[in-house]
């Protein structure tokens, strides 16, 4: 596969054989040519454990100290009070059962999260299959399905972000941007890694962390030393 000439500079900066300590990673990633877009810093750790076990999944949220570099717009299914919390709260768009046909028919998905108030969730299962494949149905684990719906949006504004095992045992998750620095990056990751750390299931045996890799959205892999 050919790669481009930033690619190429950039792939010099990393050495293949070495594992590196985060704050050097990211010091790394930081000296990288730059496109003309700020790149997003991707995390990619591969647990030891097996996905297709119920009582193996690894999924939670966790609130970045240095938010992800992303605006997100939240949807909010609710109704009366609820409804005008949520926009006092923030929320970019606030509705109930008139949203289902304009998701369904108009194809409609001006928006990043959806949060709901447990009453809604009937209306929004209707949605199941138009939602489901794309990660967006609200999900009382993830805190997006809740009556306080003013501290999920306060909470995904500032930053949260979901991180859920994917079918080869791997989680991806954006971390930051290439400008926040190897400081505030740093910051981010260990936050997440921590939260991985303390959600490992009991039933995990052996190497909890099998690896933990970096990217950016258009450079080489960077591997990380996380015992």
């Amino acid at each position: 596969m050919k790669r481009g000439k930033r690619y190429v500079e950039a792939a010099k900066l990393v050495d293949r054989t070495k594992f590196y300590e985060a704050k050097e990673a990211f010091e790394i990633i930081e000296k990288m040519p730059k496109p003309k877009f700020d790149e997003t810093v991707e995390l990619h750790v591969k647990l030891g454990v097996d996905a297709k076990h119920a009582d193996q999944q690894v999924r939670g949220t966790v609130v970045l100290p240095h938010g992800t570099g992303k605006s997100l717009r939240v949807l909010v299914f609710a109704k009366g009070d609820k409804a005008k919390e949520a926009e006092a709260a923030g929320a970019d768009y606030v509705g109930a059962e008139e949203l289902v046909p304009k998701i369904e028919k108009e194809n409609w998905f001006e928006y990043d999260v959806i949060v709901a108030t447990p009453d809604m969730m009937g209306v929004i299962g209707r949605l199941g299959k138009v939602l489901g494949p794309k990660g967006l149905m609200p999900n009382p684990k993830s805190g997006t399905v809740t009556m306080d719906v003013t501290k999920a949006i306060s909470e995904i504004k500032s930053g949260k972000v979901e991180y859920r095992l994917d079918k080869t045992n791997i989680i991806h998750l954006g971390i930051g941007k290439v400008s926040f620095g190897a400081e505030k990056l740093a910051e981010n990751y260990q936050t997440v890694i921590d939260a991985i750390i303390k959600a490992k299931p009991s039933a995990a045996k052996g190497q909890y962390i099998k690896s933990v890799a970096l990217t950016t959205t258009m450079g080489p892999s960077v591997y990380i030393n996380q015992k």
